[in-house]
């Protein structure tokens, strides 16, 4: 594939105004080299393959018919912007895709004037189209604003409250509904069946106008049809008009329109751009469009790894089982135990490593769609009425269902467990992404316990432990392969509230959470061989934290460093300080090492890590430090 080819129409698009120049023949030929070029870097670089192919013919009508960066087009999640990215200047950086120093895989207002509002969350995008418009009309201003959201978008409740004031505030907006069916994982509900029906049904294919026009020509009985029509609208609209549920909603609806032919797109977008008020423009697309692999195995293309163009084969793993796939086994045998045990996740599915468990105990299984808040909510009722819901969601998304877990779950002391995947860096996909404020926030609700685990093992050991303990218990875990430890037949209860020392020593103590219990151990080994005697305590419980424990190390040694791939304001480290205050300790001297105030940027994991200080070197400089010892 001839990804990186410097001939043909995409060297030659400098802006999006270069389109209106084009035909159609050549804005065709130019999806192509579109397709090849995403799927050539994306095979490099990783990224979110399947849904940015999908968008590619939308991307070009949009910016055929609307004047970027003075008309705002606002995407949803942002795993539609590649083609977006690669018409608006950013073509020649396009090889630096979600590398350290690179462009983002997300819009970036930072990044480009075109990029009108940042995403990385789903189901935001029409209320910041409202924002924009409401401003828009206060500054006596008249240009477009045009949210671009996908369905699975659409299960997210903030979706919902958007397009209800939307309709009541009549304000003018187009927003582009991409229904392919998916978000991650195939979208579920109510709403997904009745976007199927307008998939689906050929009568819903045609327009009111169509219909009006057939009826005029056959007078005068169409005449008389349209009279009766008119007073029965309200009943023949459920049977004549695909997009009622919008237009009771006060949207003006377009389509469905089929999202990969260049000629309808565009003159669809053009009848929007002229209404007034608010309008709904649904195209329906394909997810992983013009790729094969991607569009047989759209959930598995979705967000990806390096791979192979020719065969769509991913890179080889060194076969180490990741965390998420460690819990996903874990969680299977411990509901072959338990009936009581049911598993909730919000459109991820496959990401969260409950997959098979879908197969297995699908009766038990509950995906609720793009709508953490309700995942939760809904978890707390199942634990109210004696069940044991396991709620599995990356620690970016959680953030959402803030309220939920503090007031639902927390203050009635529901045996709720949190199966947090993602916490810490995540890499690639940057601030929107990383899981770095789940400590922060969890440990400050009474009733709430939270572990880390040290390696893949303890984490079948604390989700154990979670699952008999009679309150409400998360356990945060990070992306990517385990230590490649073995794994125990039968994983051991932890008691609650117990560390673990790694290390004994008197000179100086590291004191660990989670993944970065490998790293403290390492850097005691470098110390050792410098004659430093370093203790090493794996915290396992950021709440309750083993204050027995932690003192005894501060109060021999006096110096303490605590290691953690989380933000410093309020994390661990942050607790091990108020544990110290607390216990009127004495003279001690402690650093916290982690991530400063600042919203990490996108990057390979060791070259944050490096960035950030979460590495030997730093540690081993930190400690000398520390000591008054010279490396």
């Amino acid at each position: 594939m001839e990804g990186e080819s410097v001939t043909g129409i995409l060297p030659t698009i400098t802006s999006p105004r270069d389109l209106s120049n084009l035909s159609l023949r050549e804005m065709e030929q130019l999806a192509r080299e579109i397709r090849e070029k995403i799927i050539y870097t994306v095979s490099k670089n990783g990224g979110h393959l399947a849904p940015n192919l999908g968008v590619v013919e939308l991307t070009l009508g949009l910016h055929r018919v609307f004047s970027s960066p003075r008309d705002k087009l606002i995407w949803d999640v942002g795993h539609q912007c590649y083609t977006h990215k690669l018409l608006t200047q950013r073509r020649d950086q396009f090889h630096t895709l979600r590398q350290f120093g690179g462009i983002s895989g997300f819009p970036r207002p930072q990044e480009s004037e075109h990029d009108a509002f940042g995403a990385g969350h789903a189901s935001t995008s029409i209320s910041a189209g409202i924002g924009m418009a409401a401003a828009r009309d206060l500054d006596g201003e008249d240009y477009k604003i045009v949210p671009v959201i996908g369905d699975g978008a659409m299960t997210g409740g903030m979706a919902f409250e958007a397009l209800n004031h939307a309709g009541h505030l009549k304000k003018n907006l187009i927003v582009v509904l991409n229904d392919n069916e998916m978000s991650i994982s195939p979208n579920i509900g109510g709403l997904a069946c009745y976007f199927n029906r307008l998939r689906t049904d050929p009568m819903y294919y045609r327009s009111r106008d169509e219909i009006e026009q057939l009826l005029r020509k056959i007078t005068p009985i169409g005449n008389t049809v349209l009279k009766v029509m008119d007073r029965l609208k309200d009943s023949l609209k459920y049977l004549v008009v695909p997009g009622m549920f919008f237009e009771e909603l006060g949207f003006i609806y377009f389509g469905p329109v089929n999202g990969h032919d260049l000629r309808g797109l565009i003159y669809t977008l053009r009848q929007a751009k002229a209404a007034k008020g608010p309008v709904l423009v649904h195209v329906i697309t394909r997810k992983g469009k013009g790729y094969r692999p991607a569009e047989e195995n759209a959930d598995k293309f979705h967000g990806i790894t390096s791979f192979n163009v020719s065969d769509g084969k991913f890179t080889p793993s060194n076969n180490i089982p990741t965390y998420t796939e460690v819990f996903g086994k874990t969680l299977l045998e411990e509901a072959a135990k338990n009936k009581k045990i049911v598993a909730i996740t919000a459109a991820m599915s496959s990401g969260t490593g409950l997959k098979e468990f879908s197969v297995q105990y699908p009766d038990r299984f509950f995906d609720v769609g793009i709508a953490e808040q309700h995942a939760v909510t809904m978890a707390a009722g199942m634990a109210r009425s004696g069940y044991k819901p396991v709620v599995a969601i990356y620690s970016t998304f959680l953030q959402r269902a803030y309220d939920q877990i503090l007031h639902d779950v927390c203050l009635q002391n529901l045996p709720v467990v949190f199966a947090i995947d993602r916490a810490g860096l995540v890499g690639d996909d940057g601030p929107t992404h990383h899981g770095l404020f789940d400590c922060a926030y969890l440990r400050t609700m009474p009733n709430m316990m939270l572990m880390a685990p040290k390696d893949e093992d303890e984490l079948r050991s604390m989700f154990k432990t979670a699952l008999q303990h009679k309150g409400p218990c998360a356990v945060r875990y990070p992306r990517g392969a385990g230590n490649g430890v073995p794994l125990d037949q039968e994983p051991a209860l932890i008691p609650i509230g117990k560390a673990e020392v790694l290390k004994d020593g008197r000179d100086i103590v590291f004191i660990a959470a989670g993944n970065c219990t490998s790293l403290a151990e390492k850097t005691a080994r470098t110390l050792a061989s410098m004659n430093v005697e370093a203790a090493v305590i794996n915290a396992r419980f950021i709440k309750p934290l083993d204050a027995e424990c932690i003192l005894h190390y501060c109060n021999r040694t006096g110096k303490v460093i605590t290691v953690e791939e989380h933000i410093l304001a309020g994390g661990f480290g942050s607790a091990v300080l108020e544990l110290l205050n607390e216990s009127n300790a004495g003279r001690i001297e402690l650093e916290r090492v982690g991530i400063p105030d600042c919203f990490v940027e996108h990057g390979h994991l060791e070259k944050l890590r490096v960035k950030y200080g979460l590495t030997v070197d730093y540690l081993v400089s930190r400690a000398l430090n520390m000591l008054g010892v010279r490396k």
